[in-house]
Order: C-alpha cells, then structure tokens, then sequence
C-alpha cells in the first residue's frame, strides 16, 4: 500500500476504506464510491468517516439520504423563506447536491438496487461529469458537480442495477468481512492544493496489463485515476507501476506477478473465477393431458414458454470482487430511467406516490406547496399587493404509477421434493416480468418458517426481487398450512381490488400444491394443534377457497399447478373447482 496515507494498526479493509475515500475527496473524477456486501449496521458510521474525510476539523460534510422513495424536488432546487424590506418572498436556491459553499456534500444511498428513478437519474447525471446544467422553475445553474456518493449494494443484486450507473462509480470495494469500523480516523492534511501527479507511459501501460485486454475505458480511466491520487496522496510527482499495482489492490483486483499486501487473504473466488453452473435450459417435459387440464396461455395472453430458460438462482457470484455484475445472470429492467407507462381510464386521478410535480393541465391533484411557491417568485414582478396566483403558477402532482398488473403466487414447498417447478412456473413468471407486476408470494410448509403451522408472505416490487429466486428454491419442512395459505391470498386479492380500484387492469393467482393440507384453520390462527388432525386441514382449505370464487373474474385469473402426486391425486382438482381455477399440468411422472 501507498505509504503515509494509512494507519498500519489498523485492519486491511479499513485501510482500504480510508484509502479510498481519501482519493474519492481529493480528486473530482473519483466521486463515486461503491462497496458490495456491506453489513447494513455499517452503513451509518461508514458514512460518518467520509464525512468526516471531506469535512473540516469538528464541521463534517452534510449528508444526502437518497432512497427508493427521494423525489426530483429533493435533490436539484429547494425554496428559502427570507424577510425584506418591503415584506417576505420566497426565494429557489440550489438542492442539497449542489451546494456550493463549504465542503462537498455527500450522497448516501443505502440500497443501490432499490435507488428510485429520480434518484438514478441524478446519479448518471452527476457522477463523473464536468459540468452539470440544471434548469428548473425558478433555477438556472450551471456549475461544476462537487457531491460526493457513498452507494452500498448487495453481489447478488448487481445484475438488477443498469449498467450506466454501476460504470459512474469508479471505486469499487468489497467488504464482505468488515465487521467493525472506527469511530474516527487520524487526521491528516489535506494535499488538495498540490497538483495531482503526472500519469506516464509506465503508468498506462502497467494499468492496461493489469486489466488485460478487452476491459472497458470507464474501469481503465477510474484505475488510472486512482493510482494517480494514490501517488499524490504519498507526496510523488509521477505515477508509477507501483502507485497503479497499490490501486488494484484498493478495490480487489489480484494483481498477476505481485504478491499480495501483507495482512490480506485473498480467496479462492478472487485468484480463480469459478466455472459457471449448468443451465437448466432444456425442452419442455410437458406431455399430454386431459381436458380439465389446460395451459394458462389459453385462458390470457402469457407468453408461452418454450424451452426453459432457467427460472431460479443463477451461477454464483464471486465474492470479493470489484465487477460482480459481469457474472451476474438476473434481468435488468428494459428503460431503468424511464417511469413506466400507466393505463387510465377517463381523467386523471390521484394514485400512487407522490414523485414530482408539473405544469398543471386542469385543476385535478394539484400541487399547493409547490403553485403558492411558484406564485410568490413573481409576487414582485407583478407589483400586487395582495398575494396573487395566477393560471401560470399552477402545478399538478406527479405521481408513481400504481402497478397495474399483480401476481399472487402460493407456493407448497411440502409437494415439491424432487420435482423442480420452473417449468410450470415460468409461463406466470414471464407474465409478471414483461407487464412489471407487482408480486405477493405466500409461502407454506418452508423449512425454514418462524412457525410451521402458519403461511408466510411478502409483497416484492417484480420477479427481479432476489426473496422471489429465494422463495422458488426454499428446502421442505413437515407441516402444510394450506388452508392459512388460501386465507391469505384471499385477503391479498381483495385488498388490491378495494384500494386500487380500477387501477389494476389484471391479477393471476397461482397455487403450487398437491392439496394435502394438514393443518386446520384453527390451529393457524391460534399457533398450536388442538387434538387430531385427520382431515380437517384438506376441509378447512376448500372452505377457504370457496370465496374466492365470488371475485372479479373479469380481471383475476386463478391457476392451480398439479404437483401430481399419489395418493389422493383428485386433491388439486377439487381445489381448483373450489376456487373456479385452471388446472395446470406441473409434471409427467407420479411422486409420493
């Protein structure tokens, strides 16, 4: 490591934290700051050391929380109330990302996979540029970005993350074994008004071999850059192959003919990739069936599924690594920037989130804050005196699109055993990703579960959520509470319908099971078994679907995957009839 820029006492990720926050303050091209596998508890006082970096002694750098619901109005203006002579005016000023008066402000984004939309965008827009133009009501600005970002993010959702914002982070560490971080670093000055270092041809070249060939300019640019602050931070005038060997080692690339840093193990995933598992692509083992049983393509337009293109957990990421998103296989969304498109019917109406606002069209959902704001910039212009608001000071909200579509997935993890469910889950699966529905997964009979007499359940925002992959995969307990598990669907879908009204244009519910439901309603609700079972489960299920019958068939469509097992191989069959579903065939052989 560069020597000077760290404390030998102490552990080698917290020297390579401190290191790279240190050239993440002194030059502007390294603004961005990733780390992959960061413990949540972590998240806070990491934060506070870079602020504390960028900061002066005793007045560390503000803080910018962004997250899965910060707006466009949060981050790029904000408006002051101030007292004049001739009375009181609002006046718009730049957001917090673009302060330009003390130390650079630093944006935390906890979660990078679940960032919202305007705060992706402000992320592509100002990371890595040399010139930001802002243009909002009451704002012009043009000036040179100086925020810094502290993203966090798990290996395994970097493939959910577009790739234009991964590249505007040039430092990237893993830190999956930090375990606890310092209160507070020595203090060191600043060499912000030295000049940074000359790259040569050494340099250059050296960073090239490193990468090897075929690397994007973005990472040999951002290994550049690093190697150079590295050098300025060590007092050198010239980078060297040394400098640019030390920044590889900063963000977890092996370094081919160098041995490692002392006090650093590297691991087996980090010398050698790991070959990548086996797809589970294959042809189709559906075969013939009755005419009770029917592919849900029949029933609505899902798109069919060919051969399998494996639903389920992808090959293993690399731990330790800088890129995990190159051996990452989970989709990304097709327009990550873009909101998606919403369905109305009629006018307009105010649903969802507020995200933003607008020029008003009519006088619907209107924004007040932001139409009396608008309305006292020009109060002097105008020469009124009385406050006026006029037709060109109105503002509407924006709102987050309410999903439109919703798939409800009841999974029997007790019926599955050897038999793998992808086939006949992919048909639904595909659905819900190209319609971005929204998902409800009900879970019974997990091996896992905090209490094997009740269902589990959680709401995830698409199929790319890693719980979804998690919850298709999930090893088999004993007990089968399908009949709290029909409950709860029940109640989902009834819940979407009453508040989202005729927002939700289409709904599936999709039940995984064989119908050997052995554990009554009763002992659901109250956590313990009360005397013999026998069949009172498999009664209690069917009483449970019963209701569901009587939902809006004109928009939900209800599917029952035959885990074919014998014996009682009619089970899903009088289910289905219950809950007036399709039955869909899930396997050719017989299992007990």
């Amino acid at each position: 490591m560069t020597r000077g820029t760290h404390d030998p006492e102490a552990p080698d990720d917290v020297r390579r934290l401190e290191q790279a926050f240190r050239c993440a303050a002194l030059d502007p091209a390294l603004s961005g700051v990733l780390l992959f596998d960061l413990e949540p508890r972590l998240v806070r006082p990491v934060a506070g050391l870079f602020a504390t970096i960028l900061g002066e002694p005793g007045s560390p750098a503000a803080r910018v929380p962004l997250g899965a619901a910060t707006r466009d109005e949060d981050l790029w203006s904000t408006s002051r109330l101030e007292r004049h002579k001739d009375g009181i005016a609002f006046t718009v000023v730049p957001g917090p990302l673009l302060a330009a008066e003390g130390p650079p402000p630093l944006a935390i984004v906890p979660d990078l996979a679940h960032l919202s939309i305007a705060g992706t965008r402000a992320a592509v827009q100002l990371l890595g540029s040399d010139v930001v133009c802002v243009e909002q009501p009451g704002l012009r600005l043009v000036d040179r970005p100086r925020a810094r970002w502290l993203a966090v993010c798990r290996s395994e959702d970097a493939g959910r993350v577009t790739p234009h914002l991964l590249d505007r982070f040039p430092l990237r560490l893993a830190l999956p074994g930090l375990r606890e971080v310092p209160a507070e670093l020595p203090r060191r000055t600043s060499p912000a008004s030295v000049p940074l270092a000359v790259t040569g041809d050494e340099a250059v070249t050296r960073v090239h071999e490193i990468l090897g060939p075929g690397a994007s300019r973005r990472r040999t640019l951002a290994l550049a850059r690093l190697a150079r602050a590295l050098a300025t931070l060590g007092g050198q005038r010239e980078v060297t192959a040394a400098h640019c060997e030390d920044a590889a080692r900063i963000i977890g690339i092996r370094v081919a003919g160098a041995p490692p840093p002392a006090g650093r193990v590297e691991s087996e995933e980090t010398r050698v990739p790991p070959p990548p598992l086996p797809r589970r692509d294959g042809p189709s083992r559906r075969g013939a069936r009755s005419e009770s049983r029917s592919r849900p393509s029949d029933e609505a337009p899902l798109l069919a599924s060919g051969p399998a293109r494996g639903v389920g957990p992808g090959p293993g990421v690399p731990a330790g690594v800088p890129y995990p998103e190159d051996e990452a296989t989970v989709l990304r969304e097709f327009t990550p920037l873009r909101n998606p498109w919403q369905r109305r019917s009629g006018p307009a109406t105010a649903r969802g989130p507020v995200v933003g606002t607008r020029r008003a069209r009519d006088l619907r959902d209107l924004a007040l804050v932001r139409t009396v704001r608008e309305a006292a910039v020009h109060q002097r212009i105008r020469g009124h005196r009385e406050f006026t608001v006029t037709a060109v000071d109105l503002h509407s909200n924006v709102r987050a699109p309410a999903p439109e579509h919703l798939l409800t997935l009841l999974l029997d993890h007790t019926c599955r055993g050897d038999w793998d469910w992808q086939d006949a889950l992919t048909p639904f699966l595909q659905w819900a990703y190209t319609t971005r529905a929204a998902l409800q997964v009900i879970e019974v009979g997990g091996a896992d579960a905090p209490n094997e007499l009740r269902a589990e359940s959680f709401a995830a925002r698409g199929v790319l959520d890693p719980r979804v992959l998690a919850a298709l995969y999930r090893a088999k307990g004993r007990a089968t509470p399908l009949a709290h598990g029909i409950e709860q669907a029940g109640r989902v879908l009834r819940q979407a319908f009453r508040l989202q009204g005729s927002a939700l244009a289409e709904a599936w519910l999709v039940v995984v099971t064989d119908g050997r439901g052995n554990v009554p309603l009763t002992a659901s609700h109250t956590g313990r078994l009360h005397g013999p079972v026998a069949g009172q489960g498999v009664e209690d299920t069917l009483a449970a679907a019963a209701p569901l019958a009587a939902l809006d068939r004109g928009r939900l469509r209800v599917a029952v995957v035959d885990a074919a097992r014998t014996p009682y191989g009619d089970l899903p069959f009088a289910l289905a009839e219950r809950l007036g579903a399709t039955v869909v065939e899930g396997r050719e052989g017989h299992g007990g």
